[in-house]
């Protein structure tokens, strides 16, 4: 772990494990046929892919360290998962398209800009140091976001929605700053 004081965010605690947080019920998947993810807003043309469609796409390894708002940082995670940059050529973006909201089940959602969003480093993860993600850490699809707190790598992503203006989700409304990052302790909306 070379260089550890440049990877840990101030405020942070390094953990070997990895912390279940979130808010309301977890959801159960029994029939993945009926699971899709939308592609919509800003785009010439919205894109409904089904889980099969979804699972389809070419995936990657990734390796990066993670940092909670609630002050714990894992290091060194390993991923497999897909691109955004992969999702993103299934549709043509609008001009005007700057923000992304992430849609989650039971309505979660968080707001990026579109440029971060867009980063090398972001991808939907969907396994996890080896394992398939459980449950409580967003089976079968969560995004991954690893440069901003990590509310903002939603669980259970359902769809992204292309925005021009940027807008406030779940944690946001309720006094989570609007981008999040860990580096400058952007944890709360009057940081």
């Amino acid at each position: 772990m070379k260089d550890i004081e440049h990877r840990v965010p101030p405020g942070q605690t390094l953990t070997q494990g990895f912390p279940v947080l979130h808010y309301g019920s977890v959801p159960y998947y029994s029939d993945l046929s009926k699971w899709d993810f939308r592609l919509f807003g800003l785009v010439e043309e919205e894109v409904t892919l089904s889980y099969d469609q979804f699972m389809e796409l070419p995936r990657k390894q990734f390796t990066n360290d993670i940092h909670c708002v609630t002050t714990w940082s894992k290091l060194d995670n390993e991923w497999e998962g897909i691109a955004v940059s992969e999702v993103l050529k299934r549709v043509k973006l609008k001009p005007e398209a700057q923000y992304v909201m992430l849609h989650a089940e039971h309505g979660w959602t968080t707001n990026l800009p579109l440029d971060d969003f867009m980063r090398d480093t972001s991808f939907f993860g969907l396994k996890h140091n080896g394992q398939p993600l459980t449950p409580d850490h967003g089976y079968p699809v969560r995004a991954v976001v690893p440069h901003l707190y990590f509310w903002k790598s939603a669980k259970w992503v359902r769809g992204i929605e292309f925005m021009e203006k940027d807008k406030p989700g779940f944690w946001e409304r309720n006094g989570y700053h609007m981008y999040g990052d860990p580096f400058k302790e952007q944890r709360y909306d009057f940081d």
